[in-house]
């Protein structure tokens, strides 16, 4: 990365927050996102977990695996995406974060988008994908739909997506979840853009 780059991805840094209590007494530290800084796919989680929490990296857990296994297959490489969460810190058991917890993290992933400006963002989960849209959403029916959403002062797309730990639970879950992840790089054109330089899209056909 150039040293362009290395000031760029500080300024997407957040080296310290106070503003919820209930998650700077669980968090052991605040995990930012990861990827490139001009990166056109952007996947937005929840919330660190256990071993991102451990790690200081978004999904690097199980999900993080099913994740990894699903841009492999879509012809996508971790490093060319970027990956990042709407709260920032590990909420206590795993919970699901309060809509205060993520209206005060809110300012970091807008400014992280901002910055990004991505060609597309997906949201892995009920949580994203509601906190982003600001509506419900039956994620299970609405995977794998692409919506406009008004983020950080402009139009963007977004594909929902369930949460890779879906899969995990309920395997019915995995084509779709596969799919989704293979159309987000076809819509973004990083698929186009693989290790070997080839089309990325050839594999597309096989979802």
């Amino acid at each position: 990365m150039t040293e362009h780059g290395d000031a760029l991805d500080a300024d997407l840094r957040v080296p310290s927050c106070e503003r919820c209590p209930a998650l700077v007494e669980s968090r052991s530290r605040i995990v930012d996102g990861v990827g490139p800084t001009d990166a056109d796919l952007l996947f937005v989680g929840e919330g660190p977990g256990a071993t991102e929490d451990e790690r200081g990296e978004p999904f690097v857990g199980r999900s993080g695996d099913v994740l990894d296994e699903a841009l492999r297959d879509a012809g996508l490489a971790r490093a060319d995406v970027r990956i990042t969460n709407c709260v920032r810190c590990r909420p206590p058991d795993n919970r699901d974060p309060t809509a205060e917890e993520l209206a005060n993290c809110r300012g970091h992933l807008e400014g992280e988008i901002g910055r990004l400006d991505p060609e597309l963002i997906v949201t892995l989960g009920k949580v994203p994908s509601e906190h982003l849209l600001d509506r419900s959403v039956a994620i299970t029916s609405e995977s794998g739909g692409v919506v406009d959403a008004r983020i950080a002062g402009a139009s963007r797309r977004v594909l929902l997506s369930v949460h890779p730990a879906a899969t995990l639970y309920d395997r019915s879950q995995r084509d779709g979840f596969f799919e989704s992840i293979a159309r987000a790089g076809e819509l973004s054109g990083v698929g186009e853009r693989d290790e070997d330089g080839g089309d990325g899209q050839s594999r597309l056909g096989e979802y």
